[in-house]
Parts: C-alpha cells; structure tokens; sequence
C-alpha cells in the first residue's frame, strides 16, 4: 500500500502491529534523534529499518537550521556532533550534516524539505501545528535553485543509491 504511518510520539504495540500485518512504513524524523536516551531512540540512524521513510525534519518542524539556532539544546547540539563524528557542529553546517545521515539511513526513503537544502531558518518553517495564522506561506524564491545545488543534491542521490 502507498501508505506512510505516522508513527510519531506515544505508539503503542498495537499500530506497530497493524503496521506490520500491512507492511507500511513509519517515519523517522532526525529533528527527534537527539536527545535523551539517544542510543536507543528510534530516530537515530543506526536503529532505522529498511520499511521507514526517513525525514531531516517534515512541514509540521522547524527546519534543520531553524531547530539548531533557537530549539536544540547545547546537549542535543553535542550529540549531532558526536554521532555524525564533526568537532564544530555550526547552524551553517548542521543541515548538510542532517542531510547527509538521512541520506545515508538503510530507510528506503528519504525525505528532505527544500529549506534544509537551501540552509535557511526559522523563518521558513512551512506549518505551525495548532495555530490558525502564518500557516503554508513559505514560498521557494525564482533562481535559489543553482546548478551548483542541484549538482549537490545529485552527488548525495548518487552517493547513498538513491537515484
């Protein structure tokens, strides 16, 4: 079935069950790999399965730069650097670093909103959950999309297979 799971937050066996008996895919969101417990935390790479979509964040979160510059916390900040092996994680490198372990996860999809390849902020945040203003306004300016980005981006399709 061409179905996503939302398996996000409070899950409890029996939707992992019924995601089993039907084979869906759930969501791994890198945004939610950071903090506590985070050897054991299902968003983490190295506990994704093959059957999950894999998300550096979706519409619903901020983007990368926008949740490392006003909602990761100094820990969760340390923890992106530890795991992804980069001594001086930055607001200006920390989407790539996020786009590249979503890129390299064993879920058969990536997912990666156009902000976090264009680094931009908080500002870009595509919906806000519960409010009823400001919602679905992001727009991607004529010319951001260079060569040299589309070349980027093609060099990471190409390097994890997923062309």
């Amino acid at each position: 079935m061409p179905i996503v799971a939302e398996d996000l937050g409070e899950i409890d066996q029996p939707v992992y069950d019924l995601m089993e008996q039907y084979q869906m895919p759930g969501m791994k969101v890198l945004l939610f790999a950071f903090g506590g417990g985070m050897p054991q935390n299902p968003y983490i790479p190295h506990n994704h399965t093959r059957n999950s979509v894999v998300y550096t964040g979706t519409h619903d979160n901020n983007t990368v730069r926008g949740w490392f510059e006003n909602s990761a916390s100094e820990e969760e900040k340390e923890k992106l650097g530890l795991y992804a092996g980069i001594d001086d994680i930055t607001a200006d490198n920390a989407a790539d670093v996020m786009i590249h372990l979503t890129m390299g996860s064993v879920g058969r999809l990536a997912v990666v909103p156009m902000q976090d390849f264009l680094n931009l902020g908080e500002e870009a945040i595509m919906n806000r959950p519960s409010t009823a203003q400001g919602n679905w306004l992001w727009r991607m300016k004529p010319k951001v999309a260079t060569k040299a980005l589309a070349k980027k981006i093609r060099t990471q399709l190409e390097m994890f297979d997923r062309l």
